[in-house]
């Protein structure tokens, strides 16, 4: 349970150096043009296969443009979602030619046993916490079709979550502003340690949810 989150924090030092590095790529683009396009982007990527959640990009972006931060996470949340049904397509119907790239260097077998094992409990809220939570979304997309789980349910659920937790972020650098980034870039170590600890806790509470 503890790679549950998949976060940096508990990878060997050269894979915590790549995904430093992947986070600098990601939040680089809220300084050149097409960064919202690439926060649509990444956020689709994230829902399936991208390690960097877009919520970096999207603090960047908000923190540039705090009057557009509501605008932001409406591109971010769309940009979720639909990388969510994307996910949900590929377990549904490729999952045969791709479980062999998702398992285990996406997530692990383990990962995937625990979310089958949520989804037949109530798919819908551990859809929602995964959404809104540090929880690996990716995980819950690919397996929904893998284990057909219905695409409303996915695209419900995913609505509610995401859009919560990306317009949360909106509101906190709009009424915080830069302080927010500098942190995480002062502290990304223990951010990465902090967004295992929230996986973990809320992976906990869908277990005693469902």
């Amino acid at each position: 349970m503890g790679r549950m989150a998949g976060d940096s924090a508990t990878l060997p030092v050269a894979r915590r150096h790549a995904v430093r590095r992947l986070y600098d790529w990601t939040v680089g683009w809220a300084e050149r043009p097409g960064g919202t396009w690439a926060l649509f982007l990444i956020a689709v990527a994230e829902s399936s296969v991208f390690p960097i959640p877009p919520d970096v990009l999207l603090i960047a972006l908000c923190v540039g443009a705090p009057r557009a931060a509501f605008r932001f996470a409406l591109v971010c949340a769309a940009g979720s979602v639909l990388g969510g049904v994307l996910g949900w397509t590929i377990g549904y119907g490729a999952w045969h030619l791709v479980k062999g790239l998702f398992i285990p260097w996406i997530f692990t077998q383990a990962t995937f046993d625990q979310v089958r094992a949520l989804y037949q409990g109530n798919a819908f809220l551990a859809i929602l916490t995964a959404a809104f939570t540090p929880i690996p979304y990716k995980v819950f997309t690919v397996a929904a079709g893998v284990l057909d789980v219905g695409l409303a349910t996915l695209v419900a659920a995913s609505i509610v979550g995401r859009s919560g937790r990306f317009f949360l972020i909106a509101a906190v650098i709009y009424f915080f502003g830069a302080r927010v980034r500098a942190l995480i870039d002062r502290y990304f170590d223990l951010f990465t340690w902090g967004l295992l600890a929230l996986g973990i806790a809320g992976f906990l509470a869908v277990r005693y949810l469902r």
